[in-house]
């Protein structure tokens, strides 16, 4: 399986430091020429190989931690996102008559065609996000959500992986509203930093 993010800012960033922390290799990428982040890659791990976004997109399991505005140019990378798990963790503020009154995530799964698309890891602000998530013998709580129940399996394998405690909060219009904004107003789990307490 190989990774990618796509977004080297303050999110791309935490989650890079997640995979540099568990020595898992994993491409980044944004529009940029990558010798232009490639120092910053360098100063995270080894693990964090900067590369064109043209290359990244060849990964399995796919970050999108730019922009939420910036997504459909992204998309524009492939003509067809079969058999990639796209993991949107982006968060935006935009108006539900601009979203045709979906959740983000939806809209974004309509534009990374024949994808699976996994809502997660974008309730936590990136400086938490960028911490050992382990704490005390705790475990930080990362939360997913999809309306394709195959694509969950594999990112909650990943966070596992990465030393989070995933939790499934099931279809996009059920659970994951609660890491989607609406009317302009945060989730009520976004920015909640929660933890499964060690057995």
């Amino acid at each position: 399986m190989s990774y990618a993010i796509i977004g080297f800012g303050k999110i791309g960033h935490a989650l890079a430091k997640a995979f540099a922390r568990n020595d898992i290799e994993v491409s980044v990428a944004t529009t940029r020429d990558p010798a232009s982040f490639a120092s910053d890659a360098a100063a995270v791990g080894p693990t964090v190989i900067p590369k064109t976004l043209a290359e990244a997109v060849k990964a399995d399991i796919i970050f999108l931690a730019v922009r939420f505005e910036s997504h459909a140019e992204v998309a524009k990378a492939l003509p067809n996102w079969k058999g990639k798990t796209i993991i949107d963790a982006m968060n935006t503020l935009a108006p539900l008559e601009e979203l045709d009154g979906l959740p983000s995530s939806a809209v974004v799964a309509k534009a990374f065609t024949g994808a699976h698309l996994v809502k997660g890891f974008n309730h936590l602000a990136a400086a938490v996000l960028a911490q050992d998530p382990a704490v005390q013998g705790d475990r930080r709580v990362v939360l997913l959500a999809s309306d394709d129940s195959d694509a969950v399996a594999p990112v909650a394998a990943l966070a596992e992986r990465l030393g989070f405690s995933p939790v499934n909060l099931g279809a996009l219009a059920e659970g994951g509203a609660l890491v989607h904004a609406r009317n302009g107003t945060w989730g009520p789990l976004i920015f909640q930093d929660l933890f499964k307490k060690a057995s």
